[in-house]
């Protein structure tokens, strides 16, 4: 089958290649399904994880992809059948970039009804860690004002209708007019354009309750300076940089968010997350801003204008 693969763990992706007659995805074993993908979606994760930058790192030679869409082939043993046929989104640890895969059913779920290949196959992840760190780590309230960081990525942009479904007061911060554009699409009240190397946030002192940031690093102290007392600043993913007396001395939290790991520590806080997502789905209260479609032939060039930061929302490759 067709799929990308990294052979070894490099900065600028020397690594990744695309094989043209890579072992299919085999029949599934017991509590397994096969699926055949008809789109994949890029998110930050993968391209850490081409070059060992992310906590997960699966053993060489892999197919990176964690989130996509298709059609299930086939069930193992203890897996209901009926699921031969139906449209599954997929939530994987890698393997997604590539024509078909096989893993535990618990990874699959029904697509919801109503949307692209291209909205199944992106909206979960972006979705799950927004719903996790705003509702259940971040216990964001109607009325509260929320700062979301790194606002026009598919991650960010999540955020920002998260927050607005939830009621808040939403203030997106970008690097530039365009990406603002996006965010205000979505549901932002105030933009606010940013220099990631020096980011001023001084307009915004004592006016948020929570911060989403799923940039960091030379974000983190100005953007915390917004929070009022007992504010709460939320980490996505790799988001790094913090000063440590800095909690301390402002009374505030700083929270890490791996939506990921807290499905697999509390399967029943994840399954409450899903269902809230799909029903934000289904209200139209959330669809992804995709940015980039593209052929599954040309995800090196994908993940090279990810690198670059020039995305506006997510990356979708079609397979079939």
């Amino acid at each position: 089958m067709k799929a990308w693969v990294c052979h070894h763990l490099s900065e600028d992706r020397s690594g990744l290649r695309f094989e043209t007659a890579w072992p299919d995805a085999p029949l599934p074993a017991a509590g397994e399904v096969r699926v055949v993908l008809t789109a994949a979606a890029l998110n930050f994760p993968d391209l850490l994880m081409l070059s060992g930058a992310y906590q997960f790192k699966p053993e060489l030679p892999f197919v990176p992809g964690v989130e996509g869409v298709g059609i299930v082939t086939d069930t193992g043993a203890g897996v209901d059948p009926a699921l031969v046929g139906r449209r599954v989104v997929v939530g994987a640890r890698s393997g997604c970039l590539a024509e078909a895969v096989t893993l535990g059913v618990e990874s699959v779920r029904l697509a919801p009804i109503g949307c692209s290949d291209a909205e199944a196959a992106s909206y979960a992840v972006g979705a799950l860690t927004a719903w996790v760190g705003l509702v259940e780590r971040g216990r964001l309230m109607q009325g509260e004002t929320l700062l979301v960081t790194g606002a026009a990525g598919g991650m960010g942009l999540a955020a920002v209708a998260m927050g607005k479904a939830l009621g808040a007061h939403v203030i997106a911060a970008a690097s530039d007019e365009r990406k603002c554009a996006a965010a205000s699409a979505a549901g932002a009240y105030e933009t606010l354009v940013i220099d990631r190397t020096a980011p001023d946030f001084s307009a915004l002192k004592d006016r948020v309750d929570v911060v989403f940031d799923p940039v960091g690093g030379a974000l983190f102290a100005p953007a915390a300076q917004t929070l009022r007392w007992n504010g709460r600043y939320l980490l996505i993913g790799f988001a790094g940089g913090i000063p440590e007396p800095f909690a301390l001395l402002n009374g505030i939290e700083i929270i890490g968010v791996r939506a990921g790991e807290f499905s697999r520590r509390d399967p029943a806080g994840g399954s409450r997350a899903r269902t809230a997502i799909d029903a934000l789905f289904a209200s139209s209260h959330y669809r992804p801003v995709i940015g980039l479609e593209a052929p599954l032939e040309r995800a090196d060039e994908a993940f090279a204008a990810m690198a670059a930061g020039t995305l506006i929302g997510k990356v979708v490759l079609r397979i079939r």
